[in-house]
């Protein structure tokens, strides 16, 4: 039996929703210590079988993506000898709220059967079978190692259209940069609602894009020069700058317009009072960077208090995860 617990990750933007170079996509990320997701798993004697089980209301929502992620390679197997699993979900984190969960949770189950019948796939061939990673490569590089990450996007003569990764069948991007982030303090604040997915989500890239070159180019810039920077000097304040600005440009821009007029005041809220602040992903999560234990108690407060008389939901604070998902046996 293996026990297999992942993190979850900040989107903090796609770079290019324009492909005028030739390439799209691209984004930054960094993945978090919580809240995260964790399954149970072992081999089952009879071939072909697949049971998905949850005791808890966070984990039942992924019983289906879970079985469906199996069976992939399962059926990729060709059988071989082998058999079935009994996948047991002790925690899931929140659905569809922009932390990534979709991915972890698919290559968590991927990663359950690989390991049980040594079948030698590495984190990329996994998200491939499972159908993760199309378009952002920021979910798979936080499982397979964790820390801040830069990925290079597509060819857009393969990929042909914008669209959001859980509905691109395009491999994994290239991981440009990744380092171990600072140990700077995260402020979550968790609405209790969902965003964007799906049908939705797609239809927000075809609405959407393509997006005009010039603000590609001062995002481009944005992130060269002020957020990679940031990262390599440990400048707190230069990477709150940064993240800031990119809540004002690009595709971010158009994801934040979007949200409903409470999470938008909730990233202003969060901005006030931390180094710097956004939008993961298409929302709701709202996040906040500060160095200081005292104002990330503070701003978890203060975030908690909105929520509460708002659209409900939770604050918590974590920090960076620097490696992968944990695989072992138990």
């Amino acid at each position: 039996m293996i026990e297999i617990t992942t993190s979850s990750r900040l989107h903090i933007a796609l770079i290019d929703l324009n492909a005028s170079i030739g390439r799209v996509d691209g984004g930054i990320g960094l993945t978090l210590e919580e809240p995260g997701f964790r399954i149970v798993a072992d081999r089952s004697d009879t071939s072909g079988e697949v049971v998905v089980t949850s005791e808890s209301a966070g984990g039942s929502v992924y019983v289906g993506r879970v079985r469906e992620s199996v069976a992939a390679l399962l059926q990729d197997s060709g059988g071989g000898g082998v058999g079935g699993i009994r996948i047991h979900i002790v925690h899931g984190a929140p659905s569809h709220v922009g932390l990534g969960s979709g991915t972890q949770c698919a290559l968590a189950a991927g990663m359950a059967v690989n390991y049980l019948y040594d079948m030698g796939l590495s984190v990329r061939d996994i998200a491939v079978k499972v159908g993760r990673g199309g378009t952002s490569g920021v979910g798979v590089a936080s499982f397979e190692r964790g820390g801040f990450i830069l990925d290079g996007g597509h060819r857009f003569s393969e990929k042909g259209v914008f669209k959001p990764s859980a509905a691109s069948r395009s491999p994994p991007a290239p991981i440009l940069f990744q380092r171990s982030f600072p140990g700077w303090e995260v402020v979550l604040a968790i609405p209790d609602v969902r965003g964007a997915h799906d049908d939705n989500e797609v239809d927000i890239f075809k609405q959407e894009c393509p997006i005009p070159l010039s603000e590609v180019q001062e995002l481009s810039h944005i992130i060269l020069m002020e957020t990679l920077p940031a990262v390599v000097e440990e400048d707190i304040e230069l990477f709150g700058d940064s993240i800031n600005r990119i809540q004002r440009t690009g595709f971010k821009r158009r994801e934040i317009s979007l949200q409903r007029p409470e999470i938008r005041q909730m990233i202003e809220l969060m901005q006030e009072n931390t180094c710097g602040a956004g939008m993961s992903s298409f929302g709701p999560v709202v996040y906040g960077i500060t160095d200081s234990r005292r104002d990330a108690g503070h701003v978890a407060c203060l975030a908690q208090e909105f929520l509460d008389e708002t659209v409900g939901g939770c604050s918590i604070i974590t920090h960076a995860s620097n490696s992968g998902a944990d695989v072992r046996h138990v």
